[in-house]
């Protein structure tokens, strides 16, 4: 028992000798390991921090070239500024040494002058006094003193630099009217062909043409109903006679006509004529017409690039296409008088746009919604203020039948046209009896002036021709008669467009040799 102890003892010591010299071993092992990873880090800790003191070498001499660069560059620049200011420096001792001598110049032509002013002066007082002494002589000799040769030598200039002024005012009103004439005819010549509308025949009567002549006692009615009923419904008085398949609608207002040729041609096309039908079909039948009124007015403006006009003044525009004035439709005149104002607006170097606006607005006073005792022109002028439109081309309106004074140059531009769009041959329609005795009054008019001997009405009584005696009135009076003529006509006639007068004298000398 006590051996096996002891070899477990043995065994156990043993064990642990073993144990203990493998430890030793171990830690050798570790240490030697320790070691070299040591070394291994302190040489690569030298290879780093050589290849940072490099790094840091390399960033120093870089921050040292620039240094060198920048210490070089603002050393140029100072060298430049040192340079220049050498430069400017000689430049303001050169321009010192100029003002230098020009002050020296300035000083010895000072001097000069001074003594050129007392030559002058001394030379003054003595042409003074020879003056002085040639004046006693002239008194001496002319008998008259200095004051009344001075007045007779200014009366004699008067008169000659008036006979001068006359003449020389007389060419230029002569080159004036002659250059004026000329261009005014090229320039009305010129809007004339460049223009160029349609005519309409003025009616107080419309006609509406039937099929037969059944649909006229239809139209009439039981004991007439039907066709009172569309008297008081358009205001326009319905003729019924014998005349065949026609009916005669009669009035004044072209508006309500067209409103009741076309009530008259639905209600035959439908067939059923009644009091009640016939108010149903008047009714939107004036609606249709008056959306057609403000579709033309929007049309008429559109075409002629007019924009920014009221609706009211819109709606008035379109209403002008069933208004007439002398056979000659409104809305085509206005439209005509327009583009002639633009033509001539731009020949003259004005606003076109404003013309054309003008222009097609002149005759506005014709189709009021009312009827105010006014003139169209002033009429139509109130209109255009009450709804904003600039001053000038409410004078334009205004001043066209010289209403009220011309303010700008709108206003004789759409004057002249308004009168060439109506005067112009074709364009409006007169009665046979009242052309002839416009041409009669025109003719007894200029014959009622002593002198007078012949008189005629030429150019369907644009022109009037008026011959006078010669040993009754000399030349300077005949220009004087034709004025008088002329006023007298445009105070007392009534004419579209305006009438030239000219008066005639010659003198005949006549001899036989026998």
């Amino acid at each position: 028992m006590d051996i096996a102890i002891w070899i477990v003892i043995a065994a156990v010591v043993a064990l642990a000798a073993g144990y203990v010299a493998a430890m030793a071993v171990s830690r050798r092992n570790a240490s030697s390991r320790a070691n070299q990873i040591m070394d291994e880090a302190r040489r690569e800790a030298d290879v780093l921090k050589e290849a940072r003191i490099l790094k840091a070498k390399e960033e120093e001499m870089k921050i040292i070239g620039d240094a060198e660069r920048n210490a070089s560059q603002r050393l140029q620049k100072v060298q430049a500024a040192e340079a220049r200011a050498k430069q400017r420096e000689m430049q303001l001792n050169q321009q010192q040494g100029e003002q230098n001598r020009r002050k020296k110049e300035l000083e010895g032509l000072k001097n000069s002058l001074d003594n050129r002013e007392q030559l002058l002066e001394s030379k003054s007082a003595e042409v003074e006094s020879l003056h002085r002494q040639a004046q006693e002589e002239l008194v001496k000799i002319s008998g008259l003193s200095a004051e009344e040769a001075r007045e007779k030598l200014v009366e004699s200039l008067k008169d000659e630099a008036k006979t001068a002024a006359a003449g020389y005012i007389n060419d230029i009103m002569d080159d004036a009217k002659m250059t004026a004439n000329k261009e005014a005819k090229r320039i009305v010549i010129q809007s004339i062909q460049r223009v160029a509308t349609e005519t309409a025949v003025e009616n107080s009567v419309t006609v509406f043409h039937i099929d037969n002549d059944e649909v006229k006692g239809r139209i009439i009615g039981r004991e007439g109903r039907n066709i009172r009923a569309l008297e008081a419904a358009t205001g326009i008085e319905i003729i019924v006679d014998d005349t065949p398949e026609a009916i005669v609608l009669s009035g004044f207002d072209p508006v309500r006509r067209e409103i009741a040729r076309l009530a008259l041609h639905q209600l035959v096309t439908d067939g059923r004529i009644h009091p009640a039908r016939i108010e149903e079909v008047v009714a939107k039948v004036r609606k249709q017409v008056e959306e057609e009124i403000i579709e033309t007015g929007k049309r008429t403006t559109i075409d002629l690039g007019i924009h920014g006009l009221h609706p009211e003044l819109i709606r008035m525009v379109g209403k002008m296409k069933y208004r007439s004035s002398y056979g000659q439709n409104l809305l085509q005149h206005s439209r005509e008088t327009a583009n002639l104002c633009a033509v001539m607006a731009s020949e003259l170097g004005l606003n076109p746009k404003k013309a054309r606006r003008a222009g097609l607005l002149h005759d506005i006073g014709k189709v009021p919604d009312d009827e105010p005792e006014l003139p169209h022109a002033l009429l139509g002028m109130k209109l255009a203020e009450k709804f904003k439109e600039k001053p000038d081309i409410c004078n334009a309106i205004g001043a066209h039948h010289d209403e009220v004074e011309q303010t700008s140059l709108l206003a004789p531009i759409v004057q002249v046209c308004d009168a060439i769009s109506g005067a112009r041959p074709g364009a409006r329609r007169e009665i046979v009896e009242a052309y002839i005795k416009r041409l009669n009054d025109l003719e007894q008019l200029a014959l009622s002036y002593p002198g007078v001997l012949k008189t005629y009405a030429i150019q369907a009584g644009r022109e009037l021709r008026v011959i006078v005696g010669a040993d009754k009135i000399t030349d300077e009076e005949t220009e004087k008669l034709s004025a008088e003529i002329a006023k007298k006509i445009q105070d007392e006639l009534t004419y579209p467009g305006q009438v030239k007068i000219t008066v005639i004298r010659e003198t005949r000398s006549v001899s036989f040799a026998k």
